[in-house]
């Protein structure tokens, strides 16, 4: 079936977390896609079945899965990845809390530029620490207009601040001197950047003037568009390697979300000997299915992969167009890679609450730019992994319920 066919009657019926957890809405919120899974991979699912894979999982499974990340890595992003040093965990944010919890010092500060992923504003205070949000720079010009947007301009809209993140790191010990812990996020959730390699060379030198860490969130990477590269931040010198863990997983890219699993990826013999010591059980928390399925993306799934790729770069390419007709003053540059747009509505004026506004008027579900940190403030984040007719009403719900037009709820037999 070709994406473009998917409707949206169909979605509901499925009943996933996306479409339910707002009742009559388009669902556009959460980082999943609507386009099922690669072939293998709702194979390799079927013989889960048949092999009675019910059990816990087993060193083997372990393996196997560690090696196939291992491969996939230094096939598509010339890293060669020691396969012994790459563990499933559940998913990215048991990483972010194993690495809070092995590999820094009680009290030390998390670094975090913002906007960011929700939960990496919520999480870390629930291990007590403390998080100082430091604000992206904001390049008006490679922002631009929804009208303007697809012109290719050269600047990217945002970029890292450098200077305070030098300033944070510099306090964010747990004595309050150097230290601490920064999150990089690439690609970034939720503003799309792909960040190139003079970027993360001085985000390595920053870090290791301050004998500090990096929490390497890298789940988008191999979701990139025409004309950007993922480089894995551990990869490029033997400083960043040192100071960072990496977390990844196939379940953004080939869209398995549900199946709980990720990869922890060590790049140096200590933080190694580290998870020996302290990663017993959270290196056992993914299950049997996710382990399965991370082979057979990684190894057997990479033309579904591109295939899909080169259909979200098609939405990203359209919404320039539809927001300009429904959405005039919205600002908007097109992602690097994600599935995620992030718009900037401020110039509405739509109040403080932008996903209950949404829901409400538009019936169309999206994240509220402000849970993502002061500096999302008047913004949104859209999922645009889903077929474009039905990105086509989202935009068009939008607008409708910024001019104020009524717009009906979704359901058996709607649009």
């Amino acid at each position: 079936m070709s994406y473009d066919d998917i409707t949206i009657d169909s979605l509901i019926e499925k009943g996933s977390f996306k479409w339910t957890a707002y009742p009559g809405t388009i669902g556009a919120w959460t980082a999943e896609m609507d386009f099922g899974v690669a072939p293998a991979i709702r194979a390799t699912l079927e013989q889960l079945d048949a092999r009675d894979l019910y059990g816990y999982s087993t060193p083997a499974l372990m393996s196997d899965m560690a090696q196939a990340t291992a491969q996939f890595y230094s096939d598509t992003y010339g890293w060669d990845v020691n396969p012994e040093w790459v563990s499933p965990v559940s998913d990215v944010l048991t990483g972010m809390q194993a690495v809070l919890s092995f590999y820094t010092e009680p009290g030390a500060k998390l670094v975090l530029p913002t906007p960011a992923y929700m939960p990496f504003l919520s999480m870390p205070k629930l291990h007590g620490r403390e998080i100082v949000e430091v604000p992206m720079l904001r390049n008006e010009a490679g922002a631009g207009s929804a009208a303007g947007a697809g012109s290719g301009s050269v600047e990217p809209a945002w970029s890292m601040d450098f200077e305070a993140i030098d300033r944070a790191l510099s306090t964010a010990g747990a004595d309050g001197g150097p230290g601490g812990l920064l999150v990089l996020c690439n690609p970034h959730n939720p503003i799309g950047r792909v960040y190139t390699r003079g970027e993360l060379e001085e985000l390595s030198r920053i870090v290791e003037k301050h004998g500090a860490r990096v929490f390497s969130d890298e789940i988008h990477a191999p979701l990139t568009f025409t004309r950007h590269a993922h480089v894995p931040y551990a990869s490029i010198n033997e400083a960043a390697a040192n100071h960072t863990v990496t977390v990844t997983s196939h379940s953004k890219s080939f869209n398995t979300p549900g199946l709980k699993c990720a990869q922890i990826i060590f790049s140096n013999d200590a933080d190694v000997a580290t998870w020996s010591t302290h990663g017993m059980f959270t290196g056992k928390s993914a299950a049997n299915p996710g382990l399965l399925a991370a082979v057979a993306a990684y190894r057997d799934s990479r033309d579904w992969l591109a295939d899909t790729s080169a259909y979200l770069e098609r939405n990203r390419d359209a919404l320039p167009g539809l927001l300009e007709r429904h959405l005039p003053q919205a600002v908007y540059q097109p992602p690097e890679g994600t599935y995620l747009a992030w718009i900037d509505l401020s110039a509405y004026d739509l109040g403080d609450d932008l996903t209950s506004f949404f829901v409400d008027r538009a019936r169309v579900s999206i994240i509220d730019g402000a849970l993502c940190g002061e500096a999302g403030r008047g913004f949104i984040r859209l999922n645009m992994g889903t077929p474009l007719p039905i990105l086509e009403k989202i935009v068009e719900r939008l607008g409708a319920a910024v001019a104020g037009t009524p717009v009906a709820p979704v359901g058996e037999g709607s649009a």
